[in-house]
C-alpha cells in the first residue's frame, strides 16, 4: 500500500498559489493586455487549499499527541506570519499613501486595521488611509479566518464522531450536506460572497477528510476515482449547482497527491507557498499604484511581479516561518 507520506502536497500549494496570483494579477493590474488573467480559476484554488488542509489536518490531529501539542503546530504554522504580514502593511504601505506620513499614523483606521485585522476579522477594517484608494489591502486574508475556524473544528468534529469508521463516515456525509445547503442557498440568492464562508466552505475540507479517514480503499481506486470525477464534475457546472463538485474535486486533488512520484521531492527546499499566498495581494496593488502596469511593458512588469512575490515568500520562509516550526 502506497505511504501516506509520499505525497506531492508541496508541488499542489504552489501550483494553486500560482492560480491564485495570476487571477489576482490580470484583476488587481487594471491592464487591459493582462485581463486575460481573470479566467484563471481563483475560486477552485481556493477550495483545493481548503481540500488539502482538510486531509492533513485530520491526520495532524490524529498524530498529535495531545491537544495541546495540535493547538501549538497549527498556531505555530499560520498566526506568526500572518501577523507578520499585517503589521507591515499597515507600516509600509504608509509609503504609497496619498497622505503624509504624520497624517497617515495619525489615522485612527490604521490601526483599526492592525486591531481587525490581527483577530482574523478583516471584514471589520480591510483599508488604510489612502491607500490603493482606500480599497481593499489584502484580499487574500479572508480565507485565513476560514482555515482557522477549521483548526479549532477539527477536535470538536473528532469528539463527534470517535473512532469507529463507519459513525466517522456517515458523520462527515451529514456534515457535508448540510454544508452544500447553505452554499447552494446563498449561492442561488445572489449572495455569493456569503456562500464561501463557513459553513458553506467547509464541504471542501470535509472532501479532504473523507479521503484521509478513506484512505488505503482512495488508493486502491484512485484511477476509477480519478474518471469518475473528471466526468461527474462537469454535471455540478452544467446545472450551475454544487452537489457532487467539491467531493470530486477533492478526489481530483489527492488523485494529484499520490500521483506522478517524480514531484514528490518538491519542497526539498522549503515551503514557501503560504508566504507567496499572503503577500501577493498588497505586491501586485503597489504595483498597480506605483503605475509600473500603465507605464511599462505589462507583460514584463508581471513577470518582475511575480518574482518579486516569489522572492518575498522565500525570504518570510526562511527568515522567518520556519524559525517557529
Amino acid at each position: 500500500m502506497q505511504d501516506i507520506t509520499k505525497n506531492n502536497f508541496d508541488f499542489i500549494r504552489v501550483l494553486l498559489a500560482f492560480i491564485v496570483f495570476v487571477g489576482h494579477l490580470g484583476a488587481l493590474s487594471q491592464s487591459e493586455p493582462l485581463h486575460i488573467l481573470t479566467y484563471s480559476p481563483v475560486e477552485v484554488a481556493v477550495f483545493s487549499f481548503f481540500i488539502v488542509s482538510g486531509f492533513l489536518i485530520a491526520r495532524s490531529y490524529e498524530r498529535s499527541s495531545s491537544l495541546k501539542s495540535y493547538a501549538k503546530k497549527r498556531f505555530n504554522r499560520i498566526v506568526p506570519a500572518y501577523l507578520l504580514v499585517v503589521s507591515l502593511c499597515a507600516v509600509l504601505l504608509s509609503l504609497v499613501s496619498t497622505l503624509s506620513f504624520s497624517e497617515y499614523f495619525g489615522n485612527a483606521q490604521v490601526y483599526k486595521y492592525w486591531f481587525w485585522n490581527s483577530l482574523f476579522l478583516n471584514f471589520k477594517a480591510p483599508w488604510l488611509p489612502g491607500v490603493f484608494g482606500n480599497q481593499a489591502v489584502n484580499g487574500a486574508l479572508w480565507t485565513l479566518k476560514i482555515e482557522m475556524c477549521f483548526y479549532i473544528a477539527v477536535p470538536f468534529m473528532f469528539l463527534l464522531f470517535g473512532k469507529n469508521n463507519k459513525y466517522r463516515n456517515v458523520s462527515l456525509i451529514v456534515l457535508y450536506f448540510l454544508s452544500l445547503l447553505f452554499l447552494n442557498y446563498f449561492e442561488m440568492t445572489g449572495r455569493a460572497a456569503i456562500s464561501r464562508q463557513l459553513p458553506g466552505s467547509l464541504c471542501y475540507f470535509i472532501g479532504g477528510m473523507l479521503l484521509y479517514f478513506n484512505f488505503d480503499k482512495f488508493i486502491q481506486h484512485k484511477n476509477s476515482l480519478f474518471i469518475i470525477a473528471m466526468l461527474t464534475v462537469w454535471i455540478d457546472l452544467i446545472f450551475k449547482i454544487k452537489l457532487f463538485s467539491p467531493m470530486m474535486i477533492s478526489i481530483i486533488v489527492l488523485y494529484i497527491a499520490y500521483s506522478f512520484k517524480f514531484l514528490n521531492n518538491f519542497g526539498k527546499y522549503g515551503d514557501f507557498t503560504y508566504g507567496i499566498y499572503i503577500f501577493h495581494f498588497p505586491i501586485i496593488r503597489v504595483f498597480q499604484t506605483l503605475g509600473f502596469f500603465e507605464d511599462y511593458n505589462p507583460y514584463v512588469m508581471s513577470v518582475i511581479c511575480m518574482f518579486t512575490v516569489i522572492a518575498v515568500g522565500i525570504a518570510s520562509w526562511h527568515l522567518y516561518e520556519k524559525r517557529f516550526l
